[in-house]
């Protein structure tokens, strides 16, 4: 009976039949209970595939009563004796030629323009996931950039270079490394802006697509390294329901979210992630995910696009992967020594982002025409 009322109560929550304190109430209920959370996220699947296959239904239903009202009135022929009322089968005859061509050039169209919006949208894996690059608006997008001065500081963006997109990125090197997403890096080359507005040339040291992980390297005379890292990596999984939270830039500013753990596994049981509860929007991707101790947990990557709140972030230890990658493919770089010890155990929340927000950047990727 328990789960009954529990399922009803999940369907009114989603159809929005609660009243405000209820609904603060299941909020604050599934914000605690990550199977309640995830039972939310299952029914609210449900619901649009149930949704789809009503709409689907009734399209055929009302299909089927047109084509019978049609050979009632004998346009369209069924068989037997040709009668005067089902002239458009000789007329389809005569024409059948030319709308074969018109059929395949509207197969043709539809086509093209199915893969121009494949080709531009950030969605993958079936339209369920979505990419948190942020595409940078139309205006910026096409502006180029001829000595604009931003804040009164002419921009390092390249002249007659182009912004493509934009996400999020931090340091796992106090002397300028900085681990981002892969799927942000769209340009061929980027420009880094910590939170005091300032923009610093980087370059890629290493890009891993299968992983969505790319590392860059500050290369630019104006970047002051910082004395050590707050933070650590962690090297191990984490507990589910584990309180987390994210920096990053969905907007030119630097924006706080919390949430936790709701999954030990990815989209589709991928391994190399986690599920979490978090709010997430374009211009996240590539963000530092913390557990409470300051452990960077994950890098946010992906959400889910048909449920509310349900994000993906790629699992830490990639980045000692990506690390050991670097160092095998280019004995010349530099060694990089990734923070071990965290010092924002036991602190309050405001300490805690005080102290991060100089090691998250935003990233911009520019295109030279």
């Amino acid at each position: 009976m328990d789960d009954i009322l529990l399922l009803e109560a999940i369907e009114r929550y989603l159809i929005g039949d609660m009243n405000a304190a209820e609904r603060e109430y299941f909020e604050s209920l599934r914000k605690n209970t990550p199977e309640i959370d995830q039972m939310v996220v299952e029914h609210s699947m449900f619901l649009h595939q149930m949704e789809f296959y009503s709409a689907h239904r009734n399209l055929k239903l009302s299909l089927h009563d047109a084509h019978n009202k049609l050979v009632e009135r004998g346009d369209v022929y069924e068989g037997g004796e040709l009668t005067a009322k089902g002239r458009v089968i000789q007329l389809y005859n005569k024409y059948k030629r030319v709308t074969a061509i018109a059929a395949s050039v509207g197969g043709v169209i539809a086509l093209v323009i199915s893969g121009l919006a494949i080709y531009f949208s950030p969605v993958v894996n079936g339209n369920q996931i979505e990419q948190l690059s942020k595409q940078i608006e139309v205006i910026k997008k096409n502006q180029q950039y001829q000595g604009t001065l931003i804040n009164e500081v002419k921009s390092k963006i390249p002249e007659n270079a182009r912004l493509i997109s934009g996400g999020s990125g931090f340091l796992i090197d106090a002397k300028g490394y900085i681990i981002t997403n892969a799927h942000v890096l769209k340009g061929s080359g980027a420009v880094v802006v910590n939170s005091k507005g300032q923009e610093f040339n980087a370059t890629i040291a290493n890009i891993d697509q299968e992983k969505d992980l790319a590392i860059l390297k500050i290369n630019d005379g104006d970047y002051e390294p910082l004395s050590s890292l707050p933070y650590s990596i962690r090297k191990g999984n984490t507990e589910l329901g584990e309180q987390i939270f994210t920096l990053g830039y969905p907007r030119n500013d630097i924006v706080y979210g919390e949430g936790y753990l709701s999954a030990r596994s990815g989209y589709n049981s991928d391994s190399l992630s986690y599920q979490v509860q978090i709010s997430a929007n374009p211009g996240n991707s590539g963000g530092p995910v913390f557990n409470n101790n300051g452990e960077v947990i994950g890098i946010l990557s992906t959400r889910q696009a048909q449920a509310e709140g349900v994000a993906f972030a790629v699992k830490s230890k990639n980045i000692y992967l990506m690390v050991d990658e670097l160092a095998k493919s280019d004995t010349n770089i530099e060694k990089i020594k990734l923070p071990l010890r965290s010092s924002l155990k036991g602190m309050e929340r405001k300490k805690q982002i005080s102290k991060l927000e100089d090691c998250v950047f935003y990233v911009k990727a520019f295109s030279k025409k």
